[in-house]
């Protein structure tokens, strides 16, 4: 049985035991109770996107995982990835709240999970990319005016430093393998970095494993079941 949530109307309070969404459906199965959430388009920051713009806003996404995690009703969460990248600290955020849950995740990589989507993509207990994903891995960049002094290089460090710290800790690539794919010249042909396929992802180790949405669901319910299990 799959339940799809809408806000509640002008006037109506939701329940305590809803789960308020955004384009997401939690689906009741034998396996237990599974949250699926998607993490599309342009990771939203603290400045909004543009006009048509398809994002993923951060104040969205945080309470609702808060309450994810704290929620009776759900068993796990599957995280569907198709994104372009954004706002480096908003990504990281939500990262490393997916990556503190105690509930079964897993994330799937559909289409592209480019730049701070790469970090999305290993923030889940266990990763998955279908053949035909797309991750690119670049150094940390920011728009509009930049003030040409040595505490802005030594920040624009930092912060990719904090990047190259979560995947090494949340996937098999070490710090040096992921910088260099980061600052790889041969790649694209007017930037430095890299552009990952599926298999390549894995090879490489930032994904664990090639496949698609039955593979992640399989993964999914044997985490729930392990974990229900433990609990006894």
């Amino acid at each position: 049985m799959e339940e799809h949530t809408s806000p509640a109307q002008p006037g109506e309070e939701k329940e305590t035991g809803d789960i308020v969404d955004f384009g997401s459906a939690m689906t009741r199965t034998p396996h237990g109770n599974v949250y699926c959430m998607t993490i599309i388009g342009q990771i939203e920051g603290h400045s909004a996107a543009a006009s048509g713009a398809k994002t993923t806003k951060y104040e969205h996404v945080l309470p609702l995982l808060a309450k994810l995690e704290e929620s009776a009703e759900v068993d796990g969460v599957l995280f569907l990835l198709n994104t372009v990248g954004g706002d480096v600290e908003a990504g990281l955020a939500i990262a490393e709240l997916i990556a503190g849950m105690t509930k079964p995740t897993v994330s799937i990589v559909l289409g592209g999970s480019h730049s701070i989507g790469v970090p999305l993509a290993v923030a889940a207990r266990r990763s998955f990319a279908v053949p035909s994903a797309a991750m690119t891995v670049h150094p940390v960049r920011m728009s509009g005016m930049v003030i040409a002094a040595p505490q802005t290089y030594n920040y624009f460090q930092r912060l990719q430093d904090r990047i190259v710290d979560f995947v090494s800790r949340h996937s098999r690539i070490s710090r040096e393998d992921f910088t260099a794919l980061m600052l790889k010249k041969d790649d694209m042909a007017a930037d430095v970095g890299s552009v990952l396929y599926g298999e390549e992802a894995v090879e490489k180790g930032i994904i664990d494993a090639v496949g698609g949405l039955s593979d992640g669901l399989a993964c999914l319910y044997r985490q729930i079941r392990e974990q229900k299990e433990a609990e006894g």
